[in-house]
């Protein structure tokens, strides 16, 4: 690895629309506040920063529906986010936001260079306008029936029925969610960043320069740039956000995801003077932690932009994880289903701890990951509880009992195997964490901490000191107790300093215990065996963690699931309610045209994770049909199935994809599809009754 002089690392900028989650704690904030702890532990040169992504389409529909400004939108969410933060210990250098004024003057400057520089395309294209509210519409503002399950409330980005992406020239019947009104095309001008241009720079720069990032981060760029890149619109029609810099565009603002990234240059300029040492330096390391599903616009469309604009250095990593579910089930804001953090701190203050703990043995660094309450109750009772305070209590208690409340001396000559092996683990532990945080293995690097602990208990349990002592104790018992208490004394020490990164309310508390300074947390004094003098007074013992008890999980459960009905009904009460349909006579009905068909050759649609593409057997034809079942089935396990198809529905473009006919499905209470199919095998063609 080249040796770097100094660390930059940001965190994906949350939207402060709603407060934060386990879900992003577990992703990106609690990874990347192991790291930097850890870098300041050893003494390096590094910023942390962060903020409060404040623009975009989300802050203004959250905007919409309570009826208030953006403003006091982001101004209400952003404290809220912060002060999460702060309560779980998240030790940003800086927190800010991008409606500061340091921001938009610095996002200005960085779209007005790349446009002096001739780095844009302007075009112009028609997009949908509401007459009504006179303003062009993202496609979050349009609604209508989705042209996949029926929907007829989908957005016009996606169907939040059957996961479909869609467009707004998709859906049938679309109105405005503004005012209802229906929509019309309108030409209007944007300026677009030609990502064609560097392709071949990625591939060379990432995919050749960079094959040591995680398999996941690799492989969806690698996808990406396999399947080529297209200009992509850098600005937007809005009157939220960064206004474009130039006199011919009144009503447009920067793009969200041209601003956002910027907020991490703007963020180092409030922070330090010394901002460009930290941006324009080459022997600065700089790495992105995000979510996965922030990979492409941190690893292609943000490194491409450094890139046109000159003067940056470019990210060295992006460990991005992957999602964190919670009770076998997917986050989701818009179902409430989700466990939000400023309401679990105050369902459990003084546990913030708990939640880091059991968030980086969850952490979801390969693969998504389960979040449960019953595991979070488990982890604290049988690890936190039963293995680490356990040990360092007990040691503490008998350190009070057997050696008058002093740190005992260490008989060098009455050194044993039991005690040697135990100074080894400790300098062993020390080598074997470090490395795994070098590597984003932050899970591993946890359980070696939380090993060292159970190879303590398990010193104690060997030595038994307790059953040494008499009244008074001989001389050679009393030296045999002594160098057991000091080797558990010394490997409380080192636990706090390997526990510091990612448990530091428990390392400053154990430090207090200790009567030491918090300078003591310094990776060099990791492995060491006499960090605590002979002779030295230590304070009495205090809980480390407390029991969960059942009661307390049960509540949260509960809690969990009445948010989110809750949330349903209060989604029912808002969407206009759904008109029952008319009833049809038989002769209707017989309009319809439904036949059984026989899949032939079935695969993914490029840039569309919904969408299946079927070539579907009909007798007298072959159809191609595309069909919004991605999510719930695999392309290769379609063919030669049986499937029912509306076989005359007027065709539809899907993604550039001309789809003749429907594939018929059904939906169950959790949201999953299920294909209507013969009972037994039929010939291809067969009229269905």
């Amino acid at each position: 690895m080249k040796d770097f002089k100094r660390i930059l690392v940001t965190a994906a900028l949350p939207y402060a629309n709603g407060p934060v989650h386990i879900g992003h704690m577990a992703g990106v904030y609690i990874p990347a506040d192991i790291y930097v702890r850890y870098q300041r532990a050893q003494k390096r040169d590094i910023i942390f920063v962060g903020g409060s992504d404040e623009h975009g389409v989300p802050i203004t529909i959250r905007a919409m529906k309570e009826g208030v400004s953006p403003q006091e939108i982001v101004d209400k969410y952003h404290a809220i986010i912060k002060e999460s933060f702060k309560q779980m210990g998240i030790s940003f250098d800086i927190y800010s936001r991008t409606s500061n004024k340091v921001h938009h003057e610095t996002a200005s400057a960085f779209f007005k260079k790349m446009y002096d520089d001739g780095l844009f395309e302007e075009k112009e294209t028609e997009q949908y306008y509401d007459e009504k509210a006179k303003v062009f519409l993202a496609d979050r503002y349009i609604t209508g029936t989705c042209p996949i399950c029926g929907n007829p409330n989908a957005y016009g980005d996606q169907c939040e029925r059957c996961g479909s992406s869609l467009s707004p020239e998709q859906l049938i019947n679309p109105r405005s969610t503004l005012s209802d009104a229906v929509p019309v095309k309108k030409k209007t001008k944007h300026w677009y960043f030609p990502l064609q241009d560097y392709e071949a720079w990625l591939k060379q720069w990432l995919l050749e320069g960079h094959k040591e990032w995680k398999n996941n981060v690799y492989g969806q760029c690698k996808s990406w740039l396999d399947n080529g890149l297209q200009s992509r619109a850098m600005t937007r029609d809005s009157n939220w956000g960064i206004k474009v810099p130039l006199p011919d565009a009144e009503g447009k603002v920067l793009y969200v995801w041209f601003d956002a990234p910027i907020g991490y240059i703007s963020a180092s300029k409030e922070l330090t003077a010394h901002w460009a040492d930290y941006w324009c330096k080459e022997d600065t390391r700089l790495i992105h932690f995000i979510g996965k599903d922030n990979i492409v616009f941190h690893c292609i469309i943000f490194p491409a932009m450094l890139r046109a604009h000159g003067n940056f250095m470019l990210p060295d990593n992006v460990p991005a994880n992957e999602f964190l579910n919670i009770e076998g089930d997917k986050v989701s804001t818009s179902r409430n289903w989700a466990v939000w953090i400023n309401e679990y701190v105050k369902d459990f203050p003084g546990c913030e701890d708990v939640l880091r703990y059991v968030l980086c043995s969850n952490m979801p660094e390969t693969k998504d990951n389960d979040f449960t309450w019953k595991d979070f109750q488990e982890k604290n009772n049988s690890e936190l509880v039963a293995i680490f305070g356990n040990f360092v209590n007990r040691t503490f208690v008998l350190m009070k009992k057997l050696c008058n409340d002093k740190v005992p001396r260490f008989h060098n000559q009455l050194r044993d195997d039991t005690d040697q092996k135990l100074i080894d683990e400790i300098k062993n532990s020390k080598t074997k964490v470090e490395h795994a945080i070098e590597e984003f293995h932050f899970r591993d690097a946890l359980f070696e901490v939380m090993d060292l602990a159970r190879k303590g208990n398990k010193y104690l349990q060997e030595k038994e000191p307790w059953k040494k002592t008499g009244a008074p104790a001989p001389d050679g018992d009393q030296s045999l107790i002594d160098n057991c208490i000091h080797l558990c004394l010394q490997l409380t020490a080192n636990l706090a300093i390997l526990v510091n990164p990612f448990l530091p309310h428990t390392a400053k508390k154990m430090c207090h215990m200790m009567k030491v300074e918090d300078r003591m947390l310094d990776w060099e004094n990791a492995g060491k065996t006499d960090l605590l003098s002979y002779g030295y007074n230590l304070r009495s013992p205090e809980l480390l963690f407390r029991k969960i008890e059942d009661q307390e999980i049960s509540m949260q459960v509960e809690k969990l699931r009445a948010n989110a009905l809750n949330q349903k009904e209060k989604i029912n009460m808002e969407e206009p309610k759904r008109e029952e349909k008319p009833q049809i006579q038989y002769d209707d009905f017989a309009k319809l045209e439904l036949r059984a068909g026989t899949v032939l050759a079935c695969e993914k649609v490029e840039k569309a994770d919904k969408l299946l593409k079927f070539e579907v057997d009909l007798g007298v034809e072959k159809r191609t049909i595309v069909s919004g079942i991605a999510l719930h089935y695999k392309p290769e396990e379609m063919i030669g199935k049986q499937v029912i198809v509306v076989a005359n529905l007027a065709p539809r473009k899907l993604k550039g994809i001309e789809s003749r006919g429907m594939i018929l499905t059904a939906e169950d209470k959790n949201g999953k599809l299920y294909l209507l199919k013969p009972e037994n095998l039929v010939t291809p063609g067969s009229p269905v009754s």
